[in-house]
């Protein structure tokens, strides 16, 4: 097997990086493998393809065909500047796929790098599972995503709260190149660095600039856009990232570390999951708003770029991040409608909306099954809903675009079943006794959460009191 890395991170100035290989494992094995993402990478799924990458990545003689390296950053963590780091990750390099995009390959939970801080660079195989879980999901629900090539388990064991097996998960992301990047690199006095990032970046993500002259306000606003579009697509499921710092931000759009993340069960705009976020910074309702302080930040570390003249740069700045609000409102109000099966304007569908959010709310309604029923037209069993199914109902009626379209719309919007948090944590507890039968059959399921199919009602309905979680943790 060929692998032909082409690491052109490498190329910026040796602040941004510090080269460092992987610990070696002695006997890593694969547990899990994701065929659709080797496809993407030119990858057999095949015992021989495996054994190559085991041996690539972890042998013990440093490999000619790659030049690892792990990645400085920093973060506003809960609010609060830090300067950071893959504390416990290397990217192994950058690979073409057939579709001639860019990758990069990243190992996580590796081992030591001078980011590590107290950490030991590790990761444990519940974490890293559940990383494949969700990301994988948010691949089939199709909301931008990096993706997990496989789960590794390394043999050793990892100290948390107890003794766990170690694990390291192959992510696969478009860059890893972070709105804590431009942070980190907006720190020092030399400015040719945020200069030099910035145009690498626009370079590798947005090469359709190079050439502009205003390049640097198309590149702010661009990135704002695939932000909000993603933002969108979360609240679409009822998806709660839960650690949604700065360096938690990828510039290409994509979803990335996924720690304490969840899906909501039932409508609660308040819901927060992450054991760390004590007061609900990142909560379910908070995170459009996150989205916009963040790339406040962002625009802050690129401002000089904008213009010399820092009052010039400043207004520029504030006219793109000025038109948010109205990107994003006008976005979140298609998708709800999109939901709805709603297509004409109409001044009252936000009203309309509201009213249903707010039902759900009091009444602890499930948000994927609600508007799952509304679709079926089961939703007419709950009394509450009597006099809004009345307005919905004449709602309906002004649509121009035949019943049948308007379903499929619904159904393109509204996954059936969701990666809730008591099965998830299911296919951990079984993955731990090494039995990946239960993951496997979840994800396979997945597959057709968009599909007319009858899903067991295990995966449709709530989870019991005894089932439900609380709280999740970044496992670090």
């Amino acid at each position: 097997m060929e692998w032909n890395f082409d690491n052109t991170y490498l190329k910026l100035p040796k602040i941004f990086f510090t080269e460092i290989h992987p610990d070696s494992l002695v006997n890593p094995k694969f547990v899990l493998f994701n065929n659709e993402v080797a496809k993407k990478l030119n990858i057999e799924n095949n015992i021989q393809s495996k054994n190559d990458i085991l041996k690539i990545f972890f042998n013990n003689k440093k490999s000619k065909y790659i030049k690892p390296f792990s990645q400085a950053y920093a973060g506003h963590q809960f609010g609060y500047f830090t300067i950071l780091g893959d504390g416990r990750a290397h990217i192994i390099g950058e690979v073409i796929s057939k579709n001639n995009e860019r990758f990069d390959i990243q190992l996580k939970g590796s081992g030591k790098t001078p980011y590590s801080r107290n950490g030991d660079g590790k990761a444990t195989l519940g974490t890293m599972i559940r990383e494949f879980i969700i990301s994988e999901s948010m691949n089939i629900l199709d909301i931008p995503t990096t993706n997990s090539l496989g789960v590794i388990i390394t043999g050793e064991e990892v100290l948390r709260e107890k003794i766990e097996k170690g694990a390291i998960l192959i992510r696969i992301a478009k860059s890893h190149i972070r709105i804590g990047t431009f942070q980190y690199a907006n720190m020092y006095e030399d400015k040719n660095y945020i200069k030099e990032l910035t145009n690498y970046t626009i370079d590798r993500h947005y090469p359709e600039l190079i050439n502009k002259k205003n390049k640097v306000e198309i590149f702010l606003e661009k990135v704002m856009t695939k932000q909000i579009n993603l933002i969108i697509n979360w609240l679409r499921v009822g998806f709660i990232h839960g650690v949604m710092n700065t360096d938690n931000m990828s510039i290409a759009g994509e979803t990335i570390d996924y720690g304490p993340c969840a899906f909501m069960d039932e409508y609660n705009p308040n819901t927060v999951f992450s054991s760390i976020d004590r007061n609900g910074r990142y909560a379910y309702k908070n995170q459009s708003k996150i989205v916009l302080w963040n790339l406040s930040r962002f625009a802050e570390s690129i401002l000089l770029l904008l213009d010399r003249d820092e009052k010039i740069a400043i207004k520029k700045a504030q006219k793109i991040l000025n038109k948010f609000q109205t990107i994003y409102s006008q976005g979140w109000l298609k998708m709800m409608k999109n939901k709805l099966g709603l297509i004409e304007e109409n001044k009252n569908d936000i009203k309309l909306i509201q009213e249903l959010l707010d039902i759900m709310h009091v009444y602890k309604l499930d948000y994927t099954n609600t508007f799952v029923d509304l679709n079926n037209n089961e939703i007419n069993k709950h009394k509450q809903f009597k006099t809004w199914i009345e307005k919905y109902d004449e709602r309906k009626e002004m649509e121009k675009k035949d019943k049948l379209y308007l379903k499929n719309i619904m159904k393109k919007n509204n996954p059936k079943i969701i990666p809730r948090n008591h099965i998830v944590a299911n296919c951990i507890k079984e993955a731990e006794e090494n039995n990946y039968n239960y993951l496997s059959e979840f994800l396979e399921s997945f597959k057709k959460t968009y599909d007319e199919v009858d899903f067991p009602e295990s995966l449709k309905k709530l989870p019991s009191n005894e089932e439900k979680v609380f709280q999740t943790f970044c496992g670090t």
